[in-house]
């Protein structure tokens, strides 16, 4: 009995343990415009005070994705003061550039990057194609230089989503001289940049009030990044954990109120020395999972703050801890029923529209119930981009209950063609919810998701959405013959007259033929018409009075066959 209870108490412990453990990991999502996330990430770049002859400014973007596939980005500098603006990259992407007439844009002659504007005359002509234009940075500052006499900024963008211009001077007072350097892109109040270059989480549990933060910091092996600038502002005690490649350099600015591990070296910058300090430990996989315990394990904490994945194309950066913000308790897979909204990333807005055919000529009113056993044809369409023509794909559409009783389903559907040069920027799909057995609910929202096409290269465009209320078909009834109007029932009267006379009329001959009695005698015990009253009275007898102009020998002989009144009622 001992030796079970204790390998009771041992199999209790093994899964309190467990569970432990995976309460104290997370899985790590990107972040949009390092929103909720405690680093900011600062990369290479300059700012100047630099000016041409034209009084026009000169900027340098140079854009990295993580996931070259399927990138769309845009640029909107309608609002911006008169500048030379000079794209670099070297991953495919698809940017809508919006200009305004003063805004001239370079790219190379044979660049991956493929640009469009809304304003097909002012873009090609402030558009322009270079032969050769430099892709590194030192050489792409030299040719600006000599182009146009000097660079106001060059800027560094990781998976960069908007540009937009605030409509402000975009220099810098001091050097005109572009020196690259690692520098604070928030700074740079003449664009504001929406981009996500940091993939981060945070654990669902997490001390109330802890003396000491832990955030965990991890470069993934495929990635380029090999010396990271820390600047911790924290005011209270911080602790930071750090892994990387082989050859990472670690170099804190300041390092005060901070503890630090890292399978890497790491510079202490100090304002009198350096010192150098050799790595704690040795940790080759770049698992979340692995990192996070062995962090956990190394500092003996119960938990950590934050969890941040570093997978950038630069060699340099530079990672500021935000000041006196405490990252919130957030899961990181999405609660089911509370579905993720996704914003389009060229901000299109799009609508479903519902047709009764498949001529898409006969729309369907938004409070029009729809019956399920109809078949409906469906378009999402947007506001179309200028000259540029996308291809719209739907790729999935679902219902949501809008009832008491929370439900989800799949919707089938089949696409419809629509040629591109006949209806452009839009996407065509037919479905029918008579497929769909059993709805919980009459009232539901459709959601759809849309993928815009440029040639081979598709990339995620956004969800569509409208209510939908469904009805049943009503049922198939025998059909019956109806009276119409007065004229009707003055026929069917006349004609039930007809009838009662002629049948009137034969039973009085009847009567008059056979002396017969007939139903007409309402005294009758013979025959009773349904409906009438009955009289109790006996039968009367049938009267023997020979009429004064029968014959007398008939009368005598009738006479004598006959019984007496007196005899027939005995």
């Amino acid at each position: 009995m001992e030796d079970c209870v204790t390998r009771f108490a041992l199999f209790l412990c093994i899964i309190a343990t467990t569970a432990f453990a995976t309460s104290q990991t997370c899985t790590p999502v990107t972040s949009k415009g390092e929103k909720g996330s405690p680093w900011i990430v600062n990369e290479i770049g300059c700012w100047t005070s630099f000016v041409g002859e034209d009084k026009a400014e000169v900027h340098i973007f140079k854009l990295n994705f993580n996931n070259p596939e399927n990138v769309i980005f845009q640029i909107n500098l309608t609002d911006a003061k008169p500048m030379h603006l000079i794209l670099t990259s070297a991953e495919t992407a698809y940017g809508l550039c919006y200009l305004n007439s003063e805004v001239h844009l370079y790219t190379n002659q044979n660049s991956t990057i493929t640009l469009h504007n809304a304003k097909e005359p002012s873009f090609q002509r402030n558009f322009h194609l270079i032969q050769g234009l430099p892709s590194e940075e030192e050489e792409l500052i030299k040719w600006a230089t000599e182009t146009f006499g000097g660079v106001t900024s060059f800027t560094t963008l990781s998976n960069v989503d908007h540009i937009t211009s605030t409509g402000t001077q975009g220099t810098k007072p001091g050097s005109p001289i572009c020196t690259l350097e690692i520098e604070d892109l928030l700074e740079k109040h003449f664009m504001k940049i929406q981009s996500n270059p940091i993939t981060f989480c945070f654990p669902q549990q997490q001390a109330s009030s802890p003396e000491t933060e832990l955030h965990i910091i991890n470069i993934a092996e495929n990635s380029s990044i090999r010396n990271v600038s820390l600047h911790v502002r924290a005011k209270k005690q911080t602790r930071v954990f750090m892994r990387g490649p082989q050859g990472t350099m670690w170099t804190f600015i300041n390092p005060q109120h901070t503890s630090f591990a890292s399978n890497n070296e790491i510079t202490l910058n100090h304002a009198s020395a350096s010192h150098k300090i050799p790595p704690a430990l040795t940790l080759t996989s770049d698992t979340a999972s692995d990192v996070q315990r062995m962090a956990l394990y190394y500092f003996k904490v119960p938990t950590f703050a934050s969890y941040t994945e570093l997978k950038l194309k630069e060699s340099r950066i530079s990672l500021v801890l935000k000041k006196n913000e405490s990252p919130t308790v957030a899961p990181s897979v999405p609660a089911p029923g509370n579905p993720v909204a996704t914003n389009s990333p060229t901000q299109i807005p799009m609508v479903i529209m519902l047709y009764t055919s498949a001529d898409y000529q006969t729309p369907i009113d938004f409070n029009t119930k729809i019956q399920t056993d109809k078949r409906i044809f469906a378009e999402i369409s947007g506001n179309t981009l200028g000259s540029l023509v996308l291809t719209w794909k739907v790729t999935k559409c679902i219902l949501r209950s809008k009832g008491s009783c929370l439900a989800e389903k799949n919707l089938p559907f089949f696409p419809v063609d629509c040629p591109s040069n006949s209806c452009p920027n839009r996407a065509r799909f037919a479905f029918s919810i008579e497929q769909l057995q059993e709805l919980s609910s009459t009232t539901w929202d459709m959601e759809c998701d849309v993928s815009f096409c440029y040639t081979e290269q598709c990339a995620y465009g956004g969800k569509a959405s409208r209510n939908l209320e469904f009805t049943q078909p009503c049922p198939e009834t025998p059909t019956r013959p109806c009276i119409n109007g007065l004229s009707g029932v003055l026929g069917i009267a006349f004609g039930g007259f007809l009838i009662g006379v002629l049948l009137v009329g034969a039973l009085w001959f009847i009567k008059i033929k056979t002396g017969y009695p007939t139903g007409l005698e309402m005294n009758s015990t013979v025959v009773n018409i349904p409906g009438c009253p009955c009289s109790g009275a006996k039968r009367q007898p049938v009267s023997t009075n020979p009429s004064p102009s029968e014959n007398s020998s008939a009368n005598a002989s009738i006479g004598s066959t006959q019984s007496t009144p007196t005899s027939s009622m005995a």
